[in-house]
């Protein structure tokens, strides 16, 4: 406690009263002296003392207890300070800034710590937080401990004086060297097998960099780009839906981290039209049921022709109902084969119009990467059949030369129940068929099978294509409802998807997804009791997790995560990418320490920004009026804040000292105008 003195008011009438008497003082003195009075002097004094009276002058004595002025210790714990040891420098230096301020007299200290998980860092935010609910009288500055990559600082500082001096210890090299690549341009839509335009922008310490594409974890091509100008680079759309593209470029020695030399985006895969060639080997029924669902579709460009005679047939068919073209086999087969989504061979037998180099040619197309659909006929099953041609390289099924004939209702074989493209479907619905062509699988998957357990359906990866073979040609039965019908368009279009490779129709599917900050991972597997799954995190970090079982083929795990970024999934060969948030927030952009961004915000409140190498080197804290630095010490201000406890009053002018200098300067006012 101390004592204080001080001079104080408290006049008799408000202030307003106050100011009009002293006004009206003037204006009467004024024109006394003008009208020249020779007590102007004296009568001044006169008037003085009755103003200075009615003010109500004190002499006030105060006991006063000193309070200590606020320090806002503000440390940086954003994911730009995990690189290169800045986090335990600025805890070491925290300390020893707490060790000073703890035994002062003058200041007592308040930490807060930016969010780890922040997509940014806000320095200010904290600062404005920390010291809002102190007085201003009260705040003797602030202290950030940080590598200077602030995204808060305002443009307008002006109301930021208060909290200063802010003084801003830098931790981190000034030689530091990083890489990094950033997307300045992304498309969010591409069409499929067209190519989507990207720009990057990569910033190295080079002539030339070469820069590493990935699009869903696909084996991976290489763009030379220049360092500091943006470039184009063109990507391939892979497949409908989410298309996860990765840009990296290689690590060189002394880069701060490597995660910033990494950037993601997705891109939406839009299928402009499935082109479909659709070949009839003759006319029946089926052949319009086909027909009528494709062309259904808006999204389905077909290209249908029906067999009627084979070349060598003569009758009496009027030319008129003939077909006005020729079947082009040359430019249907040989020159635009590859244009061509998917091919169907509806009922279709060996009559001379195709001859073999086309059907092998079609093998091969299915090898490069097409998609292959038999609905076999009864021909199927005799030396006409498609099986003694080329094709049968690619058929996972082989005939056996017998055709049922007899009612049969088809059923899900046991994989064919766990398998994506039939799993959705009811047996309870399925009608009744008439016609199977016996077979022996020879490789792929059974998924439906009919008399006797034979195959019916079977599918098969050939090369980089996809085959489907259906051993009935009554499928369409379904289609028109015969026996309670079926799950005709259902059936097809699962079909059709599988093949054309949608990513929900893979029977062993990984995926990453996201709600909010909790990370999804769904397995899709065939594969009883999936090992573990591996998630590797935007910062290099794996944890294993085990699954949770849905049902007999879906797997699912629910992880909550804090990190934005590109996050990478592994289980039974299997991979998956997310990108949760930016691939690079805000954080990662630039992580070179650098005492720039926050300079301004010293100079408009006297304060200073300065590089420290380790806790040893920490600047003396010194209390000033007005903040400043010096070549070892940083300044705070000292607000020399109080409360006071009592006081005491005392009037300067009582009333009898009052009444006796009136009266006696009334009586040399009379005296002198007296003369």
């Amino acid at each position: 406690m101390m004592e204080a003195s001080r001079f104080g008011f408290d006049p008799f009438i408000p202030l307003w009263a106050f100011a009009a008497l002293g006004i009206a003082c003037l204006i009467v003195w004024g024109f006394y002296a003008f009208r020249g009075g020779r007590a102007w002097l004296t009568r001044a004094l006169a008037l003085c003392i009755i103003t200075a009276a009615l003010s109500n002058p004190l002499l006030i004595q105060e006991n006063r207890d000193p309070l200590k002025s606020t320090v806002a210790l503000v440390v940086d714990r954003s994911a730009s300070m995990e690189v290169d040891g800045r986090e335990d420098r600025a805890s070491e230096i925290a300390a020893a800034i707490e060790d000073q301020l703890t035994g002062s007299e003058y200041f007592e200290v308040r930490r807060v710590e930016t969010q780890a998980d922040a997509p940014e860092t806000a320095l200010t935010t904290r600062m404005i937080s920390a010291l809002s609910d102190m007085p201003r009288s009260q705040i003797a500055g602030t202290i950030m401990i940080t590598d200077g990559q602030a995204h808060d600082v305002p443009d307008d500082l002006e109301g930021l004086e208060a909290f200063g001096p802010v003084q801003s210890l830098i931790v981190g090299r000034e030689d530091e060297q990083d890489r990094r690549i950033e997307i300045t341009q992304s498309p969010s839509y591409g069409i499929v097998g067209d190519e989507a335009l990207f720009k990057v922008n990569v910033e190295a310490e080079a002539s030339v960099v070469r820069v590493e594409v990935r699009v869903n974890d696909l084996p991976a091509f290489y763009v030379p780009v220049q360092p500091g100008l943006e470039s184009e680079i063109p990507v391939e759309v892979d497949r409908r839906g989410p298309n996860t593209v990765v840009f990296s470029i290689p690590e060189v020695s002394g880069e701060l981290t490597t995660i910033n030399n990494l950037t993601a985006a997705t891109l939406t895969g839009i299928r402009d039209t499935l082109r479909v060639l659709l070949i009839t080997g003759e006319p029946h029924q089926g052949g319009r049921a086909w027909r009528d669902l494709l062309k259904s579709d808006p999204m389905v460009d077909l290209v249908h022709f029906t067999i009627l005679r084979p070349p060598h047939k003569q009758d009496a068919t009027p030319t008129s109902e003939l077909a006005l073209i020729a079947f082009p086999t040359v430019e249907l087969f040989e020159e635009k084969l590859d244009e061509f989504d998917l091919i169907i061979f509806d009922r279709y037998k060996r009559r001379n119009v195709l001859h073999l180099r086309y059907l092998d040619n079609i093998a091969r197309y299915v090898d490069r990467g097409g998609a292959l659909l038999i609905a076999a006929g009864k021909p199927f099953a005799g030396p006409q059949s498609l099986h003694r041609t080329p094709l049968a390289s690619v058929l996972p099924l082989a005939p056996s030369g017998e055709v049922f004939e007899e009612p049969f209702k088809p059923t899900l074989s046991e994989l064919g129940r766990k398998h994506s493209v039939t799993r959705t479907l009811d047996e309870n619905t399925f009608g009744q068929w008439y016609r199977q062509i016996e077979a022996r699988r020879v490789t792929g998957d059974v998924l439906m099978t009919g008399e006797n357990g034979a195959p019916l359906l079977a599918l098969d990866r050939v090369g980089e294509g996809r085959v489907a073979e259906l051993m009935s040609d009554h499928l369409w039965l379904w289609a028109r409802g015969h026996d309670g019908g079926g799950p005709f368009a259902e059936l097809i279009r699962r079909l059709v998807h599988w093949m054309m490779k949608e990513p929900e129709l893979e029977e062993e599917r990984l995926s990453l997804s996201s709600d909010g900050q909790t990370l999804i991972a769904r397995l899709t597997t065939l594969t009883p009791a999936p090992e573990p799954l591996t998630l590797t995190a935007p910062d290099g970090s794996e944890r294993e997790l085990v699954w949770q079982q849905n049902d007999d083929t879906v797997y699912e795990i629910r992880e909550d995560v804090s990190r934005l970024g590109l996050y990478r999934a592994d289980s039974e060969g299997l991979r998956a990418l997310h990108l949760l948030g930016p691939s690079q927030p805000r954080e990662y952009e630039e992580l070179r320490s650098t005492t720039e961004v926050l300079q301004p915000l010293a100079d408009a409140t006297d304060g200073s920004v300065r590089r420290v190498r380790s806790a040893s080197d920490t600047p003396n804290i010194r209390a000033t009026r007005n903040g400043g630095a010096g070549g070892d010490w940083i300044g705070l201000r000292d607000r020399e804040a109080y409360v006071v406890r009592d006081s005491e009053t005392h009037p300067i002018l009582p009333a009898w000292l009052v009444a006796g200098m009136l009266f006696g300067l009334l009586l040399l006012a009379w005296r002198r105008e007296g003369k």
